[in-house]
């Protein structure tokens, strides 16, 4: 195998591990919210115990790009590639970690009845499941319109977690009792919200990929 065909095998096996990755992390965060919502302290516990492979995938990556660049010595627009996967790792790695968070709340919630407005977390669950597979898809086929769209639904995201903690916050002005647990439903309200920053960053590699400069879709 010739110098560029191995350089093209190995930087598909990459993308390969980022698109496993992706998928993982991202069932992932919809598994913790079902497991939240269902009172599912098991499944909570897989979620936490599951987040090593999202790590080992996310470290594999790097290693993999150091020697890509350490062994092949790409070209410009090569390296770029290379380093935009490397970036785009950590921000699904960061996503599998939200939802180790949100298991550990819902371990502390365990078996308490939760508060009536609940229901908002999985509305901003949608959105935000939504938002990851729409930016992974435009990942995989280097669709710049679609990357573009993303920050559209973050700024919906983003309007329903205002709305999400300020019900929260009336519930426990009303409820005292159960502000604990409004507390960490806050926790992760944020921890959706930051999972659809990360959908932005994405697509804000994307366009460096495909266009040489740099982007900031959420201003």
């Amino acid at each position: 195998m010739v110098g560029r065909e191995k350089f093209d095998a190995d930087l598909k096996y990459v993308q390969d591990l980022l698109l496993e990755l992706s998928n993982t992390a991202i069932d992932t965060l919809n598994n913790a919210i079902d497991h939240l919502l269902d009172h599912n302290i098991e499944g909570a516990l897989t979620v936490i115990n599951n987040d090593i492979h999202i790590n080992r995938l996310d470290e594999e990556i790097n290693d993999r790009v150091i020697l890509l660049i350490a062994k092949q010595q790409p070209v410009a627009t090569d390296l770029r590639r290379l380093m935009v996967l490397v970036k785009t790792a950590g921000d699904m790695e960061r996503i599998g970690d939200y939802a180790v968070n949100i298991a550990k709340e819902t371990i502390r919630i365990g078996k308490d009845e939760h508060i009536p407005s609940i229901h908002l977390l999985d509305e901003m669950r949608v959105k935000t499941i939504h938002m990851l597979k729409q930016i992974l898809d435009a990942f995989v086929n280097e669709d710049m319109e679609e990357a573009k769209l993303i920050a559209k639904l973050d700024d919906d995201v983003d309007e329903m977690y205002g709305k999400t903690i300020k019900v929260f916050l009336s519930t426990g002005i009303e409820n005292p009792e159960q502000m604990g647990q409004i507390t960490q439903l806050s926790f992760v309200c944020r921890y959706l919200e930051r999972s659809a920053d990360h959908a932005t960053n994405i697509a804000e590699q994307l366009l460096f990929l495909l266009k040489g400069k740099h982007y900031e879709l959420n201003n």
